[in-house]
């Protein structure tokens, strides 16, 4: 089967760039992006490049290549499904909010309301490939659906997750360490299904980095992926604490257990915690898997990954508060940083949203600047917690264009993104302006301790 008209439904953080690499390796094929939110479909189709919805470097770049030539953006939904022998599903799969499983399964209205729009509209054969997260046995419920209320089209599924790291992602997909293609290969429909996907990522993936296996080993190892990932760093920064208070500096003993090869250095940078739309939602869903299969004490390992991350935020606030006299009402802290990482305007589940809350809790000023995050956006975060009134979040939270602006007057900075801009700042002009005594707590640990302190401030880092 070779596929010419692939339909994408979800023009986010991963249907966008997927489906741009994708189109830019295929110029044969046909690949459109749809989405529901106009607005941003509109942004999509931005002629200055620089105002897409999302920020990722490399990603301007290859959108002009393909755009217009085999890359489609489009609210045409129906047209798009119906012109597609491929349709990857890439809504948002949320945590619930309400219900069995509230606070921990994965939400999956949005793809089930994909499948039934798909089987609602389908008059010929088609490929459905889940790129969302999704947990174990999603693809036996999508199935079902297509199966049932379908119009006698055969329908192959296929389990496709990303392995994305925003900030890096254009490079992930150019260069991936494997592609994961999960399906039916016990029959000759679904080989062909498989091979139709393989042969898409082979046009710049070598085969050997090509993976296939049944659709369940496929979905479960993208949860498994991210568990493992947010377990070292939870692990690193619960070293943290204990080397501050023995007087061992975190960065030597990370240093020193990440040359054992068994172990190896990625993810051992201690911080203030991981955000992200992943790992928090993906471990969460897997202790709800575990917990519904009778699994408790899988669960209750899993879930301490989270517990551990939520306290690295609280202690880093708690952290503040006590240095500045155990009272911080009315005065200003100013926040560099609001993404949860550097090189993307992504901010869910972001550290900096829960230690500003924690703040704005005892009356403080924050004064935030982020290079990519609206002002916009970063109201919309804290009023997403619900703990306070949108008039309040308003007043306590003050966004500035200007980082020197942000920490004019300031009692204390607090380092919440690791963006590589805050190292080239003049620090002695900002220590001129700041109230004295003059804080920074540096919750990357990505600033030069010796250079602040030789300056005059007083600096607060991570881990020791």
């Amino acid at each position: 089967m070779k596929i010419k008209s692939i339909c994408c439904i979800g023009a986010g953080y991963v249907g966008g760039p997927t489906m741009a690499v994708i189109a830019q390796k295929n110029p044969n094929i046909k690949v459109t992006v749809v989405d529901l939110n106009a607005q941003r479909i509109v942004d999509w189709n931005n002629k200055d490049l620089s105002k897409l919805p999302i920020y990722e470097p490399g990603l301007d770049d290859v959108v002009a290549e393909a755009r217009g030539r085999n890359l489609f953006f489009s609210t045409k939904v129906d047209e798009a499904i119906d012109q597609a022998q491929m349709i990857f599903i890439s809504v948002n799969t949320p945590t619930k909010t309400y219900g069995a499983g509230k606070g921990m399964a994965a939400d999956l209205k949005y793809v089930e309301l994909c499948a039934r729009q798909i089987a609602k509209v389908a008059t010929r054969d088609k490929i459905v490939v889940e790129k969302s997260t999704l947990p174990v046995k999603t693809a036996e419920a999508i199935q079902n659906i297509l199966d049932n209320t379908g119009n006698g089209v055969d329908f192959q599924i296929l389990s496709n997750p990303e392995f994305l790291a925003e900030g890096t992602a254009m490079r992930d997909l150019a260069v991936p360490d494997r592609v994961l293609i999960g399906g039916d290969s016990t029959t000759s429909k679904g080989q062909e299904a498989i091979q139709a996907l393989v042969e898409i990522y082979a046009s710049w993936v070598p085969k050997e980095n090509i993976l296939t296996t049944n659709v369940w080993s496929s979905e479960l190892s993208k949860l498994t992926a991210n568990a493992f990932l947010a377990q070292r760093v939870s692990s690193i920064n619960s070293l943290s604490e204990l080397c501050e208070v023995t007087g061992a500096n975190i960065q030597e003993v990370a240093k020193a257990i990440g040359m054992d090869s068994r172990i190896g250095s990625k993810f051992l940078q201690v911080s203030v915690g991981f955000g992200g739309s992943c790992f928090q939602k993906d471990i969460l869903n897997l202790v709800y898997i575990a917990k519904s299969l009778g699994l408790n004490e899988v669960a209750d390992y899993w879930h301490q990954v989270i517990l551990m991350n939520n306290h690295q935020r609280e202690r880093f606030a708690k952290k503040i508060i006590k240095t500045l006299y155990s009272t911080i009402s009315g005065k200003t802290i100013a926040f560099l940083g609001w993404a949860f990482k550097k090189d993307t305007n992504d901010t869910r589940e972001s550290a900096a949203i829960y230690v500003a809350d924690s703040l704005m809790d005892e009356q403080a000023i924050i004064k935030v600047y982020d290079p990519k995050v609206t002002s916009t956006q970063m109201q919309l975060d804290l009023n997403y917690l619900n703990t306070r009134s949108e008039s309040e979040n308003i007043k306590y939270l003050k966004t500035q264009i200007d980082p020197y602006t942000a920490m004019d007057g300031a009692h204390a900075i607090a380092v919440l993104t690791e963006w590589d801009e805050f190292k080239s700042y003049d620090w002695k002009r900002i220590y001129k302006n700041m109230q004295k005594p003059a804080f920074i707590f540096d919750g990357r640990n990505v600033l030069d301790r010796q250079i602040l302190e030789n300056i005059g401030f007083i600096y607060k880092g991570i881990g020791y």
